[in-house]
Protein backbone atom coordinates (compact mmCIF):
# COMPACT_ATOMS: atom_id res chain seq x y z
CA UNK A 1 0.00 0.00 0.00
CA UNK A 2 2.60 2.35 1.24
CA UNK A 3 4.89 1.46 -1.94
CA UNK A 4 1.43 2.24 -4.76
CA UNK A 5 1.04 5.12 -2.87
CA UNK A 6 4.17 6.86 -4.14
CA UNK A 7 3.15 5.38 -7.98
CA UNK A 8 0.08 6.65 -7.69
CA UNK A 9 1.37 9.53 -6.69
CA UNK A 10 3.63 9.83 -9.97
CA UNK A 11 0.43 8.28 -12.22
CA UNK A 12 -1.17 11.61 -10.76
CA UNK A 13 1.61 13.88 -11.41
CA UNK A 14 1.77 12.29 -15.23
CA UNK A 15 -2.13 13.03 -15.73
CA UNK A 16 -1.96 16.67 -15.03
CA UNK A 17 -3.07 16.61 -10.92
CA UNK A 18 -1.70 19.54 -8.98
CA UNK A 19 -1.81 18.76 -5.45
CA UNK A 20 -1.36 15.22 -3.89
CA UNK A 21 -2.34 14.69 -0.14
CA UNK A 22 -2.35 11.96 2.46
CA UNK A 23 -4.24 11.15 5.50
CA UNK A 24 -3.63 10.37 8.99
CA UNK A 25 -4.91 7.48 10.51
CA UNK A 26 -3.60 5.38 13.33
CA UNK A 27 -5.10 1.98 14.57
CA UNK A 28 -7.09 1.35 11.09
CA UNK A 29 -6.11 -1.46 8.94
CA UNK A 30 -7.68 -0.15 6.01
CA UNK A 31 -5.28 2.40 5.17
CA UNK A 32 -1.52 2.95 5.49
CA UNK A 33 -1.62 6.19 7.01
CA UNK A 34 -0.15 6.13 10.33
CA UNK A 35 2.12 9.19 9.53
CA UNK A 36 2.12 11.16 6.78
CA UNK A 37 5.21 13.27 7.06
CA UNK A 38 6.83 10.40 6.58
CA UNK A 39 5.20 9.34 3.17
CA UNK A 40 4.96 12.56 1.75
CA UNK A 41 8.98 12.93 2.03
CA UNK A 42 8.92 9.33 -0.02
CA UNK A 43 6.38 10.72 -2.27
CA UNK A 44 7.90 14.20 -3.05
CA UNK A 45 11.31 12.29 -3.77
CA UNK A 46 9.97 10.06 -6.00
CA UNK A 47 7.57 12.88 -8.06
CA UNK A 48 9.38 16.01 -9.25
CA UNK A 49 6.88 18.86 -10.05
CA UNK A 50 3.27 17.88 -7.71
CA UNK A 51 2.62 19.26 -4.64
CA UNK A 52 2.74 17.19 -1.37
CA UNK A 53 0.45 17.35 1.38
CA UNK A 54 -0.92 15.83 4.53
CA UNK A 55 -4.80 15.69 4.26
CA UNK A 56 -4.09 16.03 6.98
CA UNK A 57 -1.73 16.06 10.28
CA UNK A 58 -4.23 15.72 13.26
CA UNK A 59 -3.01 18.83 15.13
CA UNK A 60 -4.38 17.77 18.37
CA UNK A 61 -2.02 14.74 18.86
CA UNK A 62 1.68 16.90 19.00
CA UNK A 63 3.10 19.92 19.35
CA UNK A 64 2.61 22.68 17.34
CA UNK A 65 6.14 23.43 17.39
CA UNK A 66 7.75 19.64 15.76
CA UNK A 67 4.66 19.63 13.36
CA UNK A 68 6.88 22.93 11.89
CA UNK A 69 9.77 21.46 12.14
CA UNK A 70 8.70 18.90 10.43
CA UNK A 71 7.05 20.38 7.40
CA UNK A 72 10.17 22.59 7.85
CA UNK A 73 12.52 20.20 6.90
CA UNK A 74 10.42 18.75 3.81
CA UNK A 75 10.10 21.95 2.17
CA UNK A 76 13.99 22.60 2.47
CA UNK A 77 13.97 19.05 0.55
CA UNK A 78 11.26 20.00 -1.80
CA UNK A 79 10.46 24.03 -1.90
CA UNK A 80 7.54 25.34 -2.98
CA UNK A 81 6.19 21.91 -3.18
CA UNK A 82 4.94 21.33 0.58
CA UNK A 83 1.34 21.83 1.91
CA UNK A 84 0.31 21.09 5.53
CA UNK A 85 -3.14 20.59 5.52
CA UNK A 86 -4.43 20.00 9.31
CA UNK A 87 -7.29 18.80 11.15
CA UNK A 88 -8.51 18.44 14.65
CA UNK A 89 -10.41 15.37 14.45
CA UNK A 90 -8.75 12.45 16.36
CA UNK A 91 -7.93 10.05 13.49
CA UNK A 92 -8.72 7.23 15.35
CA UNK A 93 -11.20 5.36 18.02
CA UNK A 94 -10.59 7.14 21.60
CA UNK A 95 -8.81 4.59 23.31
CA UNK A 96 -5.84 4.90 20.49
CA UNK A 97 -6.32 8.93 20.60
CA UNK A 98 -5.25 8.15 24.44
CA UNK A 99 -2.57 6.10 23.28
CA UNK A 100 -0.81 8.33 21.27
CA UNK A 101 -1.06 11.07 24.30
CA UNK A 102 -0.08 8.90 26.53
CA UNK A 103 1.70 9.28 29.36
CA UNK A 104 0.79 13.09 29.06
CA UNK A 105 -3.27 14.07 29.21
CA UNK A 106 -4.90 13.81 26.01
CA UNK A 107 -5.41 17.53 24.37
CA UNK A 108 -8.77 19.22 25.26
CA UNK A 109 -9.88 20.08 22.04
CA UNK A 110 -10.26 23.95 23.15
CA UNK A 111 -6.75 24.02 22.19
CA UNK A 112 -6.98 23.58 18.95
CA UNK A 113 -7.14 26.74 17.72
CA UNK A 114 -4.24 28.54 19.77
CA UNK A 115 -2.36 25.41 18.42
CA UNK A 116 -3.13 26.16 14.67
CA UNK A 117 -1.99 29.97 15.59
CA UNK A 118 1.89 28.78 17.54
CA UNK A 119 2.08 26.60 14.39
CA UNK A 120 1.49 29.57 11.92
CA UNK A 121 3.99 31.26 14.24
CA UNK A 122 6.24 28.69 13.95
CA UNK A 123 6.27 27.60 10.06
CA UNK A 124 6.74 31.50 9.66
CA UNK A 125 9.18 32.43 12.29
CA UNK A 126 6.86 35.93 13.02
CA UNK A 127 5.68 35.72 16.35
CA UNK A 128 5.09 39.38 18.12
CA UNK A 129 7.71 40.71 20.49
CA UNK A 130 5.79 39.23 23.90
CA UNK A 131 5.34 35.98 23.04
CA UNK A 132 6.91 33.01 25.15
CA UNK A 133 7.75 31.44 22.08
CA UNK A 134 9.43 34.44 20.30
CA UNK A 135 12.74 33.32 20.40
CA UNK A 136 11.93 29.70 19.07
CA UNK A 137 12.43 29.02 15.55
CA UNK A 138 11.24 25.65 13.78
CA UNK A 139 13.96 26.15 11.23
CA UNK A 140 17.49 26.70 11.24
CA UNK A 141 20.33 29.22 9.07
CA UNK A 142 18.33 31.88 7.13
CA UNK A 143 14.88 32.26 6.90
CA UNK A 144 13.57 29.92 3.94
CA UNK A 145 12.26 31.46 0.89
CA UNK A 146 9.78 29.36 1.02
CA UNK A 147 7.00 28.18 3.38
CA UNK A 148 4.54 24.88 3.17
CA UNK A 149 1.27 26.19 2.22
CA UNK A 150 -1.40 25.41 5.25
CA UNK A 151 -5.22 24.28 4.75
CA UNK A 152 -7.27 24.02 7.43
CA UNK A 153 -9.44 21.01 6.83
CA UNK A 154 -12.93 20.27 8.16
CA UNK A 155 -16.73 19.41 7.41
CA UNK A 156 -18.26 21.49 9.84
CA UNK A 157 -18.50 25.32 10.17
CA UNK A 158 -15.73 24.69 13.00
CA UNK A 159 -12.85 24.94 11.07
CA UNK A 160 -14.28 26.81 8.03
CA UNK A 161 -14.56 29.79 10.99
CA UNK A 162 -11.39 29.42 12.08
CA UNK A 163 -9.72 29.08 8.53
CA UNK A 164 -11.67 32.19 7.63
CA UNK A 165 -10.67 34.13 10.61
CA UNK A 166 -6.72 33.61 10.36
CA UNK A 167 -7.30 34.22 6.30
CA UNK A 168 -6.29 30.39 5.62
CA UNK A 169 -7.44 28.23 2.58
CA UNK A 170 -10.12 25.60 3.55
CA UNK A 171 -10.59 22.29 2.43
CA UNK A 172 -14.03 20.61 3.21
CA UNK A 173 -14.60 16.76 3.20
CA UNK A 174 -17.25 16.05 0.93
CA UNK A 175 -15.73 12.74 0.39
CA UNK A 176 -17.51 11.67 4.22
CA UNK A 177 -20.41 10.95 1.83
CA UNK A 178 -23.90 12.28 1.59
CA UNK A 179 -22.95 16.21 3.25
CA UNK A 180 -25.58 18.31 2.06
CA UNK A 181 -24.16 21.12 4.48
CA UNK A 182 -21.07 21.88 2.62
CA UNK A 183 -22.15 24.30 0.43
CA UNK A 184 -23.41 26.41 3.52
CA UNK A 185 -20.14 25.91 4.98
CA UNK A 186 -18.46 27.05 2.32
CA UNK A 187 -19.94 30.26 2.11
CA UNK A 188 -19.88 30.74 6.12
CA UNK A 189 -16.25 30.66 5.04
CA UNK A 190 -15.96 33.00 2.35
CA UNK A 191 -18.46 35.67 4.83
CA UNK A 192 -15.75 35.03 7.93
CA UNK A 193 -12.80 35.37 5.52
CA UNK A 194 -9.79 37.60 6.67
CA UNK A 195 -6.76 38.96 4.62
CA UNK A 196 -3.83 37.90 6.20
CA UNK A 197 0.10 37.41 5.16
CA UNK A 198 -0.97 33.73 3.65
CA UNK A 199 -3.74 34.71 1.87
CA UNK A 200 -5.49 37.42 0.23
CA UNK A 201 -8.52 36.04 -0.99
CA UNK A 202 -10.59 33.16 0.29
CA UNK A 203 -9.95 29.47 -1.12
CA UNK A 204 -11.67 26.56 -1.04
CA UNK A 205 -11.34 23.16 -1.87
CA UNK A 206 -13.56 20.23 -1.88
CA UNK A 207 -13.16 16.29 -1.54
CA UNK A 208 -15.18 13.75 -2.96
CA UNK A 209 -14.93 10.09 -3.49
CA UNK A 210 -15.06 9.03 -7.56
CA UNK A 211 -14.85 6.01 -9.39
CA UNK A 212 -14.55 6.71 -13.46
CA UNK A 213 -14.56 4.19 -15.78
CA UNK A 214 -15.08 3.61 -19.24
CA UNK A 215 -18.98 2.69 -18.86
CA UNK A 216 -21.12 3.83 -15.59
CA UNK A 217 -21.72 0.20 -14.91
CA UNK A 218 -18.40 -0.62 -14.49
CA UNK A 219 -17.99 2.33 -11.64
CA UNK A 220 -20.87 1.32 -10.37
CA UNK A 221 -19.39 -2.33 -10.12
CA UNK A 222 -16.40 -1.41 -8.74
CA UNK A 223 -17.19 1.06 -6.12
CA UNK A 224 -18.84 -1.81 -4.63
CA UNK A 225 -15.44 -2.53 -2.79
CA UNK A 226 -15.55 0.82 -1.31
CA UNK A 227 -19.07 0.67 0.08
CA UNK A 228 -19.40 -1.93 1.78
CA UNK A 229 -15.77 -1.06 3.89
CA UNK A 230 -16.87 2.70 3.67
CA UNK A 231 -20.11 1.52 5.98
CA UNK A 232 -18.05 -1.51 8.03
CA UNK A 233 -20.06 -4.07 7.11
CA UNK A 234 -17.13 -6.55 6.48
CA UNK A 235 -17.02 -9.71 8.87
CA UNK A 236 -14.16 -9.37 11.00
CA UNK A 237 -10.82 -11.50 10.42
CA UNK A 238 -8.25 -12.62 13.13
CA UNK A 239 -4.73 -12.71 12.46
CA UNK A 240 -2.46 -14.84 14.40
CA UNK A 241 -3.23 -18.61 15.99
CA UNK A 242 -4.99 -16.54 19.00
CA UNK A 243 -7.96 -15.06 19.55
CA UNK A 244 -7.83 -11.37 20.36
CA UNK A 245 -5.44 -10.65 17.91
CA UNK A 246 -6.33 -7.10 16.31
CA UNK A 247 -8.94 -7.11 13.79
CA UNK A 248 -8.32 -7.05 9.94
CA UNK A 249 -10.46 -5.28 7.43
CA UNK A 250 -9.68 -4.57 3.86
CA UNK A 251 -11.40 -4.02 0.68
CA UNK A 252 -13.28 -6.86 -0.99
CA UNK A 253 -12.99 -7.82 -4.33
CA UNK A 254 -16.10 -6.11 -6.37
CA UNK A 255 -17.38 -9.03 -7.11
CA UNK A 256 -18.08 -10.50 -3.82
CA UNK A 257 -18.64 -6.95 -2.63
CA UNK A 258 -21.60 -6.75 -5.25
CA UNK A 259 -23.09 -9.80 -3.93
CA UNK A 260 -22.44 -8.56 -0.19
CA UNK A 261 -26.23 -9.66 1.31
CA UNK A 262 -26.68 -6.50 3.58
CA UNK A 263 -29.19 -5.81 6.35
CA UNK A 264 -31.83 -3.42 6.10
CA UNK A 265 -30.24 -1.32 8.39
CA UNK A 266 -27.18 -1.18 6.73
CA UNK A 267 -29.05 -0.94 2.95
CA UNK A 268 -30.51 2.45 4.04
CA UNK A 269 -27.21 3.53 5.02
CA UNK A 270 -25.33 3.07 1.86
CA UNK A 271 -27.99 4.21 -0.14
CA UNK A 272 -27.60 7.62 1.99
CA UNK A 273 -23.66 7.57 1.10
CA UNK A 274 -23.96 6.68 -2.12
CA UNK A 275 -25.82 9.88 -2.74
CA UNK A 276 -22.75 12.10 -2.55
CA UNK A 277 -20.56 9.77 -4.43
CA UNK A 278 -19.55 10.39 -8.08
CA UNK A 279 -19.17 7.22 -10.01
CA UNK A 280 -19.69 6.97 -13.89
CA UNK A 281 -18.25 7.10 -16.89
CA UNK A 282 -15.49 10.26 -17.96
CA UNK A 283 -18.35 12.43 -19.37
CA UNK A 284 -20.86 11.93 -15.74
CA UNK A 285 -17.86 11.97 -13.66
CA UNK A 286 -16.85 15.37 -15.88
CA UNK A 287 -20.37 17.04 -15.29
CA UNK A 288 -21.19 16.03 -11.83
CA UNK A 289 -17.76 17.68 -10.45
CA UNK A 290 -17.89 20.48 -12.51
CA UNK A 291 -21.72 20.96 -10.95
CA UNK A 292 -20.33 20.20 -7.09
CA UNK A 293 -17.57 22.86 -7.85
CA UNK A 294 -20.28 25.27 -9.12
CA UNK A 295 -22.59 24.34 -5.60
CA UNK A 296 -19.71 25.05 -3.30
CA UNK A 297 -17.76 27.86 -5.50
CA UNK A 298 -14.89 25.94 -4.78
CA UNK A 299 -11.56 27.21 -6.66
CA UNK A 300 -10.50 23.35 -6.29
CA UNK A 301 -11.67 20.08 -6.55
CA UNK A 302 -9.74 17.10 -4.64
CA UNK A 303 -10.87 13.19 -5.36
CA UNK A 304 -10.78 10.13 -3.37
CA UNK A 305 -11.05 6.61 -5.32
CA UNK A 306 -10.50 3.47 -3.44
CA UNK A 307 -10.83 0.78 -5.53
CA UNK A 308 -9.73 -3.33 -4.76
CA UNK A 309 -7.02 -3.35 -8.01
CA UNK A 310 -4.66 -0.66 -8.39
CA UNK A 311 -4.68 -0.30 -12.37
CA UNK A 312 -8.62 0.64 -11.45
CA UNK A 313 -7.45 3.09 -9.38
CA UNK A 314 -4.68 4.70 -11.97
CA UNK A 315 -7.26 4.65 -14.72
CA UNK A 316 -9.54 6.04 -12.36
CA UNK A 317 -7.35 9.30 -11.99
CA UNK A 318 -6.60 9.32 -15.45
CA UNK A 319 -9.76 9.28 -17.12
CA UNK A 320 -11.03 12.20 -14.65
CA UNK A 321 -8.17 13.95 -15.53
CA UNK A 322 -8.63 13.49 -19.37
CA UNK A 323 -12.81 14.10 -19.09
CA UNK A 324 -11.83 17.45 -17.15
CA UNK A 325 -8.77 18.22 -19.78
CA UNK A 326 -6.04 18.03 -17.68
CA UNK A 327 -4.24 16.67 -19.96
CA UNK A 328 -4.51 13.65 -23.19
CA UNK A 329 -5.31 10.40 -22.64
CA UNK A 330 -2.63 7.66 -23.73
CA UNK A 331 -2.67 3.99 -23.37
CA UNK A 332 -6.66 4.51 -22.10
CA UNK A 333 -7.36 6.24 -25.42
CA UNK A 334 -10.82 5.12 -26.88
CA UNK A 335 -11.76 3.44 -23.96
CA UNK A 336 -13.31 6.46 -22.21
CA UNK A 337 -17.08 7.33 -23.29
CA UNK A 338 -17.22 10.51 -24.31
CA UNK A 339 -13.71 11.03 -23.85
Amino acid sequence: ALRESVKLAQAAEAAGYARYWVAEHHNASSWAGTSPELLIGQIAAGTATIRVGSGGVMLSHYSALKVAEQFRVLDAFYPGRIDLGIGRAPGSDQVTAAALAHPRPQANIDTYAPQVVDLLGFLEGRFKGDHPFAGIRAFAGPVPETVPEVWLLGSSDYSARLAGVLGLPFAFADFFGNVPHGPIVADLYRREFRPSPFLDEPRVSVAVQVICAPTEEEAVFLGASRNINKIGALPVERTGDEAGQTPRRGLMPPDVAAAYVLSDDRRWQLESLKAGYIDGDPTQVRDRLLELAEQYGADEVGIVSNCYAFEDRVRSYELTAHALGIAPLSRLAGQANGG
